[in-house]
């Protein structure tokens, strides 16, 4: 291969370095109007009444809307229909929008916001995901407060924990993560004259958002055309919420007929948009002494807030890797997505995994600790390999390279000579070492299957140029100049003459949402399979040139036949003169991921990934401050298309770990964020992660994906903040069993 594998630039390196890229702020239209939000100033009321006159009457104000101005039907089209665009009687968390203020400026908007006059009473909230599915609570959704709920039944438990020489039971927390895209959600909705509407914006999803408009304006989705501007950061924090956005911004614009720009706030942001899920994690577990684990039992409980939006699809996942990478013969697992009267939360990179993960691979070292074993041997002992099944009795059969990345990295950090026994270690600062492992199902899985497919339109233009179209978006992790390496590889064409358009739903095909860490396996084979017919149009016109038969070669911008060439650029302009097809079509989907929802068995997903860290940290047990040494983190994703863009999305997915592990810290009162901007919630700074971050790939190659490629945006993430645990406790034998690990959970922990 000649592009596939090789660390080609970036395609949107130059436009992004030198402040050419245009965010949807960047966009001006002569008479655009400025919307903001009014929203619920409680956590749970019934709306009595609103009245919105003296806003009207403010200079400057376009208009005020509420839900009776919806011409179309007042829901979010998400998993389940239950959040309304704009609120009707009541409000279920503090920032719910209510109404919609429009004017010529945001001062006047913000000014008008101010004489909105809101009468409401007071219901009772709940803020507890336990609390809330207790009888007495108050409702917020159905009968009990659970949006979802599954189960994995596998084997014997109660034989299993028989068999035991050792059973512990443990229970973990995790806290709200926040996104912390450096780009807040925005959009521009604009009006033409035949009754149509465009919308740019930030977001991962196009189509999701063309859904959502459709819905809020009842027009048929061909009136609509929704269009991906370029998008400063995202991490799954644009996949559901933008629809909302896009909803508000398009009604007003429909209203009033004029351009209309909604951009959030820093702390609106904050306050209304999804967050990670909360989590609490009860597990029992138990092992021969030897090592074996026999039995594992788990309840798994996320914090929805006040609305479902993706929190069953989150919950399934997490439920699905529950019990990690581990060959497990006895498996009980009960999982529940709960509302509570607070923010709704949605899709963060690993989407229910890493709270998950944080608890097995906090217990798996706490198993170690009780039967006296390296917790890297305990591991070793109860892989993932070939031949072995996950917790939903998925059998693999291909494409496992754990065992791989676990020795590689253990190798490079030197783990073994490393880690001593936490009681042997005095002083005030202390070193320790840790580890972690995960696997990771690419894709949406059988629980998504409806939207795994992907459509891809390639077309080869007379110059040579070639420019290829997808559903999937880019949102700084790379994925159209992996992409265009794929298709540039295939067709045989330089890289640099090969290029994507930007997203826009009336002319690319909908290849399902930009999430999943699927993106590179689904359009990918989409454009291969429109590319392939395309190189056998060339490939016969050059062999037709040469009077040979045979296999055609490409390299380095030329075609090889029978010991002859032709340029890439030669050839494309033969074919035009013979007036073949030079565009065409690619689709692709994926077939056999399986889930009995009576007993969780099946086989969850296409692939998994799978990965390993080490954290090294010095932990000075007076203050309680953790400094992070160095960080080790090593996947199998298949195949590296491009490596230096791997390497890059697995150092930042290293940092975004660090920071859910030590210091990321969402405060609520009563519902309402009291640290909603980053002065009171901490991201990690460059003086916060280490020097030292060590990359290793493994490249054990999934036969159905493109040159062997699976999933990587999301796995880098998942094993960093139980391998910081695992490091803490080597450190001090002081076991924190909540995130973030903040210095008082050190210091103070008994």
């Amino acid at each position: 291969m000649e592009i596939v594998g090789s660390s080609k630039i970036r395609k949107d390196a130059f436009d992004k370095v030198t402040g050419k890229a245009r965010f949807v702020d960047d966009y001006k239209r002569g008479d655009e109007l400025y919307a903001v939000t009014f929203r619920s100033p409680r956590p749970h009321i019934k709306i009595i009444s609103i009245d919105t006159e003296e806003a009207k009457k403010i200079e400057g104000v376009a208009g005020v809307f509420t839900y009776k101005d919806i011409p179309g039907v007042n829901k979010v089209p998400l998993v389940f229909d239950d959040y309304p665009f704009l609120a009707e009687d009541v409000c279920k968390f503090y920032g719910q929008p209510i109404a919609l203020v429009v004017a010529v400026s945001k001062e006047i908007a913000r000014k008008a916001l101010k004489k909105i006059k809101l009468k409401y009473k007071e219901l009772p909230a709940v803020f507890d995901p336990l609390e809330a599915m207790k009888k007495d609570a108050p409702k917020i959704y159905g009968k009990d407060n659970v949006f979802r709920a599954y189960k994995i039944r596998k084997g014997d438990i109660n034989r299993g924990f028989k068999e035991a020489d050792v059973v512990i039971e443990r229970t973990y927390r995790t806290n709200y993560q926040v996104h912390s895209y450096l780009e807040t959600q925005g959009m521009l909705a604009e009006p033409s004259i035949d009754g149509s509407i465009t919308v740019y914006g930030t977001m991962q999803c196009p189509f999701y958002v063309l859904d959502a408009v459709s819905n809020i304006l009842g027009i048929p989705q061909s009136k609509i055309r929704v269009v991906q501007t370029t998008t400063g950061g995202a991490f799954g924090g644009k996949e559901d919420v933008p629809s909302i956005v896009a909803g508000h911004a398009a009604l007003c614009s429909f209203l009033t007929n004029r351009p209309v720009k909604l951009i959030y706030t820093r702390e609106e942001d904050f306050d209304s948009m999804s967050k990670r899920h909360p989590g609490w994690i009860n597990i029992k577990i138990g092992a021969k002494r030897n090592g074996k684990i026999t039995a594992i039992k788990v309840k798994y409980v996320l914090d929805g807030g006040a609305f479902a939006t993706l929190s069953p699809i989150v919950l399934w996942r997490g439920t699905v890797h529950s019990t990690g990478p581990y060959d497990i013969e006895n498996v009980w697992v009960d999982s529940f997505a709960v509302a509570t009267n607070k923010v709704p939360c949605g899709a963060f990179r690993g989407f229910g995994q890493p709270q998950a993960n944080f608890a097995n691979e906090s217990i798996i070292d706490e198993l170690a600790h009780e039967l006296k074993m390296n917790p890297l041997e305990l591991r070793k002992k109860n892989f993932l390999d070939i031949g072995k099944k996950t917790a939903t009795g998925h059998l693999i059969k291909e494409s496992c390279g754990l065992k791989k990345v676990v020795d590689k990295i253990t190798k490079i950090s030197n783990f073994n000579k490393k880690w001593k026994d936490p009681q042997n270690k005095k002083g005030r600062i202390r070193r320790g070492i840790g580890i972690a492992t995960s696997f990771y199902g690419v894709g949406l899985g059988a629980e998504g299957k409806f939207l795994e497919k992907a459509g891809a339109h390639v077309q080869i233009f007379k110059d040579g140029s070639v420019l290829v179209a997808v559903g999937n978006t880019e949102m700084g992790q790379g994925a159209f100049t992996v992409l265009t390496q794929i298709a540039s590889e295939i067709l045989g064409a330089p890289y640099e003459v090969v290029n994507i358009i930007e997203p826009d739903t009336t002319r690319i095909p909908d290849s399902g949402p930009t999430v999943a860490s699927r993106t590179t396996v689904m359009s990918g084979n989409a454009i291969i399979n429109a590319c392939k017919i395309l190189r056998r149009r060339i490939d016969d016109v050059v062999r037709d040139i040469f009077n040979v038969r045979g296999k055609v070669i490409s390299k380095n911008g030329y075609y090889y036949a029978g010991g002859k060439r032709i340029s890439y650029f030669d050839a494309v302009k033969e074919c035009y003169n013979r007036r073949v097809k030079m565009a065409e079509q690619g689709f692709y989907r994926v077939e056999g991921t399986t889930f009995d929802r009576k007993t969780g068995i099946g086989d969850a997903y296409f692939t998994y990934t799978y990965s390993c860290m080490v954290a090294e940290v010095e932990v000075d047990i007076e203050l309680g401050t953790v400094k992070i040494l160095r960080f080790y983190s090593g996947h199998d994703i298949g195949k590296a298309v491009n490596p230096k863009l791997a390497e890059g999305q697995i150092e930042g997915g290293a940092v975004q770990g660090i920071g859910y592990a030590l210091y990321e810290n969402l405060v609520l009162e009563e519902g309402r964020i009291i640290t909603n901007n980053f002065t009171g919630y901490i991201i990690p700074t460059i003086k916060d992660i280490p020097d030292d971050i060590r990359v290793v790939i493994v490249e054990e190659k999934y036969p159905n994906g493109p040159y062997g490629a699976k999933g990587l945006g999301e796995p880098p993430l998942i094993a960093a903040a139980p391998a910081i645990a695992n490091a803490i406790f080597n450190a001090t034998g002081k076991r924190i069993r909540s995130l973030p690990i903040l210095p008082e959970k050190i210091v103070f922990q008994e």
